[in-house]
Protein backbone atom coordinates (compact mmCIF):
# COMPACT_ATOMS: atom_id res chain seq x y z
CA UNK A 1 0.00 0.00 0.00
CA UNK A 2 0.91 3.81 -0.53
CA UNK A 3 -0.01 7.14 1.48
CA UNK A 4 -0.08 10.86 0.99
CA UNK A 5 1.34 13.07 3.33
CA UNK A 6 -0.16 16.48 3.50
CA UNK A 7 2.68 18.78 4.59
CA UNK A 8 1.66 22.52 2.59
CA UNK A 9 2.36 25.48 4.89
CA UNK A 10 5.00 26.61 6.66
CA UNK A 11 3.83 25.93 10.44
CA UNK A 12 2.42 29.24 11.12
CA UNK A 13 0.49 28.24 13.59
CA UNK A 14 3.17 26.42 15.55
CA UNK A 15 5.43 29.65 15.26
CA UNK A 16 8.13 30.06 17.32
CA UNK A 17 8.95 26.95 17.47
CA UNK A 18 9.05 26.48 13.38
CA UNK A 19 10.93 29.56 12.74
CA UNK A 20 14.16 26.94 12.57
CA UNK A 21 12.76 23.38 12.56
CA UNK A 22 10.02 22.49 9.98
CA UNK A 23 6.82 21.37 11.39
CA UNK A 24 6.55 17.89 11.16
CA UNK A 25 10.01 17.63 12.35
CA UNK A 26 9.11 19.57 15.87
CA UNK A 27 8.94 17.10 18.50
CA UNK A 28 6.11 15.63 20.03
CA UNK A 29 6.48 12.90 22.77
CA UNK A 30 9.00 10.51 22.17
CA UNK A 31 9.98 11.63 17.98
CA UNK A 32 8.89 14.14 15.10
CA UNK A 33 5.36 14.46 14.69
CA UNK A 34 6.04 13.22 10.83
CA UNK A 35 7.64 10.13 12.76
CA UNK A 36 4.77 8.92 14.38
CA UNK A 37 2.85 9.25 11.15
CA UNK A 38 5.26 6.73 9.51
CA UNK A 39 5.46 4.51 12.42
CA UNK A 40 2.31 3.61 12.27
CA UNK A 41 1.41 3.51 8.27
CA UNK A 42 4.85 1.20 8.75
CA UNK A 43 2.85 -0.80 10.59
CA UNK A 44 0.35 -1.33 9.01
CA UNK A 45 1.76 -2.28 5.86
CA UNK A 46 2.46 0.76 3.84
CA UNK A 47 5.97 0.53 1.93
CA UNK A 48 5.47 3.69 0.23
CA UNK A 49 4.88 7.29 1.86
CA UNK A 50 4.39 10.60 -0.40
CA UNK A 51 5.36 13.76 1.11
CA UNK A 52 3.04 16.74 -0.43
CA UNK A 53 5.35 19.88 0.10
CA UNK A 54 5.14 23.23 -1.65
CA UNK A 55 9.19 23.81 -0.15
CA UNK A 56 11.74 21.82 0.60
CA UNK A 57 13.59 22.59 3.81
CA UNK A 58 16.85 21.19 3.84
CA UNK A 59 16.18 20.11 7.54
CA UNK A 60 13.57 17.64 6.60
CA UNK A 61 15.01 16.15 3.32
CA UNK A 62 18.52 15.28 5.31
CA UNK A 63 15.58 13.48 7.95
CA UNK A 64 14.15 11.48 5.34
CA UNK A 65 17.06 9.20 4.83
CA UNK A 66 16.99 8.56 8.61
CA UNK A 67 13.12 7.58 8.33
CA UNK A 68 13.34 5.44 5.94
CA UNK A 69 15.89 3.29 7.42
CA UNK A 70 13.55 3.01 11.36
CA UNK A 71 10.83 2.07 9.69
CA UNK A 72 11.76 0.21 6.09
CA UNK A 73 9.73 2.62 4.21
CA UNK A 74 10.35 4.51 0.89
CA UNK A 75 9.66 8.35 1.07
CA UNK A 76 9.19 10.19 -1.78
CA UNK A 77 8.57 14.22 -1.98
CA UNK A 78 5.67 15.76 -4.52
CA UNK A 79 6.31 19.28 -5.09
CA UNK A 80 3.65 21.84 -5.56
CA UNK A 81 4.62 24.88 -7.60
CA UNK A 82 1.53 26.86 -6.15
CA UNK A 83 -0.51 25.97 -3.54
CA UNK A 84 -3.01 22.86 -4.20
CA UNK A 85 -5.45 22.81 -1.01
CA UNK A 86 -6.33 19.59 0.42
CA UNK A 87 -6.97 17.79 -3.09
CA UNK A 88 -5.14 19.09 -5.85
CA UNK A 89 -2.23 17.54 -4.02
CA UNK A 90 -3.24 14.02 -4.64
CA UNK A 91 -4.03 14.85 -8.48
CA UNK A 92 -0.24 16.25 -8.35
CA UNK A 93 0.77 12.70 -7.36
CA UNK A 94 -1.40 10.89 -9.66
CA UNK A 95 1.48 8.88 -10.85
CA UNK A 96 3.18 7.81 -7.61
CA UNK A 97 0.04 6.63 -6.18
CA UNK A 98 -0.62 4.89 -9.10
CA UNK A 99 2.87 3.11 -9.60
CA UNK A 100 3.07 -0.41 -8.52
CA UNK A 101 0.24 0.10 -6.27
CA UNK A 102 -1.76 -3.47 -6.26
CA UNK A 103 -3.51 -2.54 -3.44
CA UNK A 104 -5.62 -0.10 -5.43
CA UNK A 105 -5.93 1.79 -2.59
CA UNK A 106 -3.83 5.14 -0.22
CA UNK A 107 -3.84 6.70 2.64
CA UNK A 108 -4.11 9.88 3.05
CA UNK A 109 -2.84 11.97 6.21
CA UNK A 110 -2.88 15.98 7.41
CA UNK A 111 0.43 15.92 8.90
CA UNK A 112 -0.98 17.93 12.40
CA UNK A 113 -3.25 14.91 13.02
CA UNK A 114 -2.05 12.83 15.84
CA UNK A 115 -4.19 9.86 17.29
CA UNK A 116 -3.66 6.17 17.86
CA UNK A 117 -3.67 5.17 14.48
CA UNK A 118 -5.90 2.24 14.34
CA UNK A 119 -4.95 1.69 10.73
CA UNK A 120 -5.41 -1.89 10.59
CA UNK A 121 -9.29 -1.39 11.45
CA UNK A 122 -9.29 1.11 8.96
CA UNK A 123 -8.36 -1.26 6.19
CA UNK A 124 -10.81 -3.99 7.40
CA UNK A 125 -13.75 -1.39 7.29
CA UNK A 126 -13.36 0.25 4.37
CA UNK A 127 -12.94 -2.98 2.49
CA UNK A 128 -16.12 -4.59 3.77
CA UNK A 129 -18.13 -1.55 2.65
CA UNK A 130 -16.71 -1.41 -1.07
CA UNK A 131 -17.12 2.02 -1.86
CA UNK A 132 -14.48 4.62 -2.76
CA UNK A 133 -13.85 6.70 0.28
CA UNK A 134 -13.29 6.28 3.82
CA UNK A 135 -13.09 8.72 6.53
CA UNK A 136 -11.77 8.43 9.69
CA UNK A 137 -13.95 10.54 12.26
CA UNK A 138 -13.73 11.48 15.84
CA UNK A 139 -16.72 12.61 18.67
CA UNK A 140 -16.68 16.27 19.84
CA UNK A 141 -18.43 17.85 22.67
CA UNK A 142 -19.30 20.90 20.92
CA UNK A 143 -20.08 20.39 17.32
CA UNK A 144 -21.34 23.81 16.42
CA UNK A 145 -17.53 24.97 15.60
CA UNK A 146 -17.24 22.02 13.59
CA UNK A 147 -18.28 20.42 10.20
CA UNK A 148 -20.09 17.79 11.37
CA UNK A 149 -20.47 14.68 9.46
CA UNK A 150 -24.18 12.87 9.34
CA UNK A 151 -24.11 9.08 8.18
CA UNK A 152 -26.27 6.12 8.77
CA UNK A 153 -26.19 3.22 10.79
CA UNK A 154 -23.86 1.43 8.84
CA UNK A 155 -21.19 4.10 8.25
CA UNK A 156 -22.22 5.77 5.15
CA UNK A 157 -22.28 9.20 4.67
CA UNK A 158 -25.37 11.28 4.09
CA UNK A 159 -24.18 14.95 4.47
CA UNK A 160 -21.97 17.04 6.33
CA UNK A 161 -23.10 19.96 7.74
CA UNK A 162 -20.93 23.39 8.60
CA UNK A 163 -21.25 24.77 12.62
CA UNK A 164 -24.80 23.52 12.61
CA UNK A 165 -27.19 25.31 14.79
CA UNK A 166 -29.10 22.61 16.02
CA UNK A 167 -27.78 19.14 16.71
CA UNK A 168 -27.44 17.12 13.69
CA UNK A 169 -24.50 14.99 15.33
CA UNK A 170 -21.29 15.14 17.43
CA UNK A 171 -18.70 13.34 14.53
CA UNK A 172 -16.00 15.29 12.86
CA UNK A 173 -13.61 14.89 10.36
CA UNK A 174 -10.21 13.45 12.14
CA UNK A 175 -8.04 14.32 8.66
CA UNK A 176 -7.30 10.84 7.98
CA UNK A 177 -8.81 9.02 5.10
CA UNK A 178 -8.74 5.40 2.97
CA UNK A 179 -9.19 6.03 -0.49
CA UNK A 180 -9.80 3.71 -3.92
CA UNK A 181 -7.04 5.33 -6.55
CA UNK A 182 -10.20 5.81 -8.96
CA UNK A 183 -10.93 9.05 -6.54
CA UNK A 184 -7.87 10.51 -8.18
CA UNK A 185 -9.87 11.33 -11.47
CA UNK A 186 -12.64 13.01 -9.15
CA UNK A 187 -9.80 15.64 -8.82
CA UNK A 188 -8.83 18.86 -11.48
CA UNK A 189 -5.17 19.89 -10.62
CA UNK A 190 -6.13 23.30 -9.67
CA UNK A 191 -6.24 24.30 -6.27
CA UNK A 192 -8.93 22.28 -4.65
CA UNK A 193 -10.75 21.45 -1.13
CA UNK A 194 -11.29 17.67 -0.60
CA UNK A 195 -13.65 18.44 2.40
CA UNK A 196 -15.69 20.58 -0.05
CA UNK A 197 -15.56 19.77 -3.61
CA UNK A 198 -14.80 16.00 -3.60
CA UNK A 199 -16.58 14.88 -0.31
CA UNK A 200 -19.56 16.31 -0.38
CA UNK A 201 -19.74 14.61 -3.99
CA UNK A 202 -18.21 11.53 -3.25
CA UNK A 203 -21.02 11.30 -0.57
CA UNK A 204 -24.42 12.27 -2.74
CA UNK A 205 -23.56 9.38 -4.83
CA UNK A 206 -23.07 7.20 -1.84
CA UNK A 207 -19.66 6.32 -2.48
CA UNK A 208 -18.36 7.49 1.04
CA UNK A 209 -18.14 6.14 4.31
CA UNK A 210 -17.15 7.00 8.08
CA UNK A 211 -15.23 5.21 10.78
CA UNK A 212 -15.17 6.18 14.22
CA UNK A 213 -12.12 6.26 15.97
CA UNK A 214 -12.00 4.99 19.56
CA UNK A 215 -9.08 6.57 21.28
CA UNK A 216 -7.81 9.65 21.75
CA UNK A 217 -7.13 12.88 18.52
CA UNK A 218 -5.85 15.87 18.24
CA UNK A 219 -5.10 18.52 15.59
CA UNK A 220 -1.42 19.58 17.22
CA UNK A 221 -0.64 22.89 14.87
CA UNK A 222 -0.55 25.48 17.26
CA UNK A 223 0.84 25.34 21.00
CA UNK A 224 -2.49 25.00 22.98
CA UNK A 225 -3.47 22.25 21.17
CA UNK A 226 0.16 20.72 21.30
CA UNK A 227 -0.06 20.67 24.78
CA UNK A 228 -3.72 19.46 24.76
CA UNK A 229 -2.33 16.40 22.24
CA UNK A 230 0.83 16.27 24.36
CA UNK A 231 -1.87 15.07 27.43
CA UNK A 232 -3.84 12.25 25.36
CA UNK A 233 -0.88 11.05 24.00
CA UNK A 234 0.57 10.74 27.57
CA UNK A 235 -2.58 8.89 28.94
CA UNK A 236 -2.63 6.77 25.71
CA UNK A 237 0.49 5.62 27.06
CA UNK A 238 -0.69 4.47 30.39
CA UNK A 239 -3.62 3.27 29.02
CA UNK A 240 -1.76 0.95 27.00
CA UNK A 241 0.66 0.34 29.48
CA UNK A 242 3.77 0.73 26.81
CA UNK A 243 6.07 1.01 29.96
CA UNK A 244 7.65 4.38 28.52
CA UNK A 245 6.79 6.64 31.40
CA UNK A 246 8.48 7.86 34.27
CA UNK A 247 8.48 6.33 37.57
CA UNK A 248 9.51 7.73 41.24
CA UNK A 249 8.56 9.30 44.40
CA UNK A 250 8.45 13.19 42.70
CA UNK A 251 7.01 11.73 39.54
CA UNK A 252 2.68 12.85 39.70
CA UNK A 253 1.13 11.40 36.62
CA UNK A 254 2.20 10.75 33.23
CA UNK A 255 5.80 12.13 33.10
CA UNK A 256 8.24 10.66 29.34
CA UNK A 257 11.89 11.56 30.59
CA UNK A 258 14.21 10.31 27.26
CA UNK A 259 16.89 8.01 28.59
CA UNK A 260 19.46 10.26 27.76
CA UNK A 261 18.04 13.41 29.98
CA UNK A 262 19.74 14.01 33.40
CA UNK A 263 16.99 14.58 36.15
CA UNK A 264 17.85 15.94 39.54
CA UNK A 265 16.20 13.65 42.10
CA UNK A 266 15.02 16.69 43.83
CA UNK A 267 12.97 17.74 41.01
CA UNK A 268 9.23 17.25 40.63
CA UNK A 269 7.65 16.10 37.49
CA UNK A 270 4.35 15.89 36.37
CA UNK A 271 1.67 15.91 35.19
CA UNK A 272 1.46 16.29 31.40
CA UNK A 273 5.39 16.35 31.30
CA UNK A 274 7.72 15.63 28.15
CA UNK A 275 12.03 16.23 28.63
CA UNK A 276 13.48 15.59 25.41
CA UNK A 277 17.04 14.39 24.92
CA UNK A 278 20.04 15.58 26.44
CA UNK A 279 18.05 17.71 28.91
CA UNK A 280 19.59 18.46 32.25
CA UNK A 281 16.72 19.59 34.82
CA UNK A 282 18.01 21.16 38.32
CA UNK A 283 17.60 20.25 41.56
CA UNK A 284 13.99 21.68 42.96
CA UNK A 285 12.78 22.85 39.81
CA UNK A 286 8.75 22.00 39.45
CA UNK A 287 7.49 21.46 35.50
CA UNK A 288 3.89 20.22 34.68
CA UNK A 289 1.55 20.45 31.86
CA UNK A 290 4.71 21.41 29.51
CA UNK A 291 7.64 20.44 27.06
CA UNK A 292 11.23 20.69 27.19
CA UNK A 293 12.70 19.79 24.05
CA UNK A 294 16.21 18.38 23.48
CA UNK A 295 19.48 20.01 24.85
CA UNK A 296 17.28 22.53 27.47
CA UNK A 297 19.46 22.78 30.68
CA UNK A 298 16.95 24.13 33.39
CA UNK A 299 18.65 25.40 36.73
CA UNK A 300 17.48 24.53 39.95
CA UNK A 301 14.61 26.00 41.54
CA UNK A 302 12.55 27.03 38.98
CA UNK A 303 8.72 26.37 37.98
CA UNK A 304 7.68 26.05 34.42
CA UNK A 305 3.80 25.49 33.71
CA UNK A 306 1.93 24.87 31.01
CA UNK A 307 4.72 25.68 28.31
CA UNK A 308 6.75 24.86 25.24
CA UNK A 309 10.24 25.08 26.28
CA UNK A 310 12.41 25.03 22.67
CA UNK A 311 15.59 23.57 21.82
CA UNK A 312 18.58 24.34 23.19
CA UNK A 313 17.32 26.39 26.14
CA UNK A 314 18.92 27.98 29.49
CA UNK A 315 16.10 28.84 31.96
CA UNK A 316 18.34 30.74 34.83
CA UNK A 317 17.18 28.86 38.31
CA UNK A 318 14.86 30.74 40.73
CA UNK A 319 13.02 31.45 37.15
CA UNK A 320 9.12 31.22 36.16
CA UNK A 321 7.58 30.40 33.01
CA UNK A 322 3.39 29.92 32.95
CA UNK A 323 0.47 30.82 31.22
CA UNK A 324 1.51 28.93 27.42
CA UNK A 325 4.52 30.59 27.13
CA UNK A 326 6.99 29.66 23.75
CA UNK A 327 10.31 29.95 23.80
CA UNK A 328 11.94 28.97 20.24
CA UNK A 329 15.25 27.31 19.81
CA UNK A 330 18.47 28.84 21.03
CA UNK A 331 16.76 31.18 23.89
CA UNK A 332 19.10 32.07 27.31
CA UNK A 333 17.00 33.20 30.23
CA UNK A 334 18.74 34.81 33.33
CA UNK A 335 17.86 33.54 36.94
CA UNK A 336 15.35 34.78 38.39
CA UNK A 337 13.31 35.68 35.00
CA UNK A 338 9.44 35.83 35.04
CA UNK A 339 7.50 35.28 31.65
CA UNK A 340 3.77 34.61 31.46
CA UNK A 341 2.28 33.67 28.00
CA UNK A 342 4.89 35.37 26.06
CA UNK A 343 6.26 34.25 22.60
CA UNK A 344 10.24 34.18 22.14
CA UNK A 345 12.24 34.22 18.98
CA UNK A 346 15.43 31.96 18.10
CA UNK A 347 18.32 32.51 19.69
CA UNK A 348 17.76 35.75 22.30
CA UNK A 349 19.40 36.43 25.69
CA UNK A 350 16.56 37.10 27.50
CA UNK A 351 18.06 39.79 30.61
CA UNK A 352 14.27 40.82 31.63
CA UNK A 353 10.94 39.49 32.80
CA UNK A 354 7.50 39.85 30.99
CA UNK A 355 4.61 39.57 32.83
CA UNK A 356 1.86 40.84 30.86
CA UNK A 357 0.81 37.78 28.81
CA UNK A 358 0.89 38.13 24.68
CA UNK A 359 4.37 39.62 24.88
CA UNK A 360 6.34 38.78 21.48
CA UNK A 361 10.25 39.18 21.88
CA UNK A 362 11.42 39.40 18.63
Amino acid sequence: MKALILIGGYGTRLRPLTLTVPKPLVDFGDKPILAHQIHALAEAGVKEIILAVNNQPPELMASLKGFEDIYNVKIIISIENEPLGTAGPLRLAKEMILKDNESGMFFVFNSDVICDYPLDKFIEFHKQHGKEGTILTTVVEDPSKYGVIVHQEDGKIDRFVEKPLVFVGNKINAGLYLLNVSVIDRIELRPTSIEREVFPQMASEGELYQMTLNGYWMDIGQPKDYLIGQKLFLQSQRDRETGVLAKGSLIVGDVMIHPSAQVDPTAQLGPNVVIGADCVIGAGTRIYDSTILARTVVHGYSLIQGSIIGWQNTIGKWSRIQGLTVTAEDVQLKDETFLNGTMILPHKAIAASYPNAGTIVM
